[in-house]
């Protein structure tokens, strides 16, 4: 719960919307759910203004949908939506990968060999809590030091807007992987030959990140089919 007194109204809507957003992120609240603001004031210890703040931007997110007179609801999901987004995804990152591969200098390089570093040494982590949030921590680090390097604040933007609507779904697929040993491994060892591929600037760079996004979709789809959602 938030403490509200002498909090600037922009920072409480900010962390209303940090915590919803990862609330949602995580199927706390579940597709299409109602999100009723009672639960909500309850849940966060916010006020209706911070709260309409943060709804406001997550329904531009498109995590959050807004019903006329009727508040608002989660989002839904589907398999459909699920290939789009990745489709989408996987098209713009193989370009930004050629970009970043003919503009990025030795600065670049250097910071793309910290983070794939740090992304390798997450198998020794103890605790599988703790291995979910260094993963997923390490794992964007690592992408978005490949994605920096194409130099281009517009792409980023629409890279970033992707990430954001990918969440729900790349969730799914997180957990499936980091609570797997094998499967673990085996990212692991695919990360290792695309890091190895940029650093070469291996022309075969972009279409290997392009199969090495789209390759979560058949796990979550199978997780969403479990789950009954279409």
């Amino acid at each position: 719960m938030t403490n509200q007194l002498n909090i600037p109204r922009e920072n409480l809507a900010r962390a209303a919307y940090q915590q919803l957003k990862q609330d949602i992120i995580q199927s706390h609240f579940g597709p299409s759910e109602k999100l009723l603001m009672s639960t909500l004031k309850t849940r966060y210890g916010l006020g209706v203004s911070p709260l309409r703040e943060a709804l406001s931007q997550l329904v531009s997110e498109r995590l959050v949908t807004a019903e006329s007179q009727r508040g608002f609801r989660v989002s839904s999901m589907s398999i459909a939506e699920l290939k789009d987004i990745y489709d989408a995804r996987a098209q713009l990152e193989g370009l930004i990968v050629d970009l970043a591969m003919a503009r990025g200098d030795d600065l670049w390089e250097s910071g793309v060999v910290a983070a794939h570093h740090a992304l390798s040494k997450v198998n020794h982590i103890e605790t599988v809590e703790d291995q979910l949030t260094q993963w997923d921590l390490r794992h964007q680090a690592f992408h978005q030091s490949v994605a920096d390097g194409c130099q281009s604040p517009q792409l980023l933007v629409v890279r970033q807007t992707l990430m954001d609507q990918a969440a729900r779904y790349r969730y799914l697929w997180l957990k499936q992987t980091v609570f797997s040993q094998q499967a673990l491994k085996d990212k692991q060892q695919e990360h290792l030959t695309l890091f190895n591929a940029l650093l070469a600037r291996d022309t075969q760079a972009s279409s290997m990140m392009r199969e090495h996004l789209m390759s979560p979709v058949t796990i979550i789809s199978q997780v969403l089919d479990e789950q009954g959602v279409r």
